[in-house]
């Protein structure tokens, strides 16, 4: 039977939803909400 309890101990996530965890956290790129807010209001970065 599994020792659920000892396979939690050992468990070490994989490198790869690290590594998508930063890239998803650190994302600045815009939204829909911030490019709906700047097509309304007329601002343009493109100037």
């Amino acid at each position: 039977m599994i020792d659920f309890d000892e396979e939690i101990q050992k468990f070490q996530p994989s490198l790869e939803v690290e590594d998508a965890e930063d890239a998803i956290y650190n994302n600045d790129i815009p939204d829909i909400t911030d490019l709906m807010k700047n097509i309304i209001s007329g601002d343009r970065k493109d100037k």
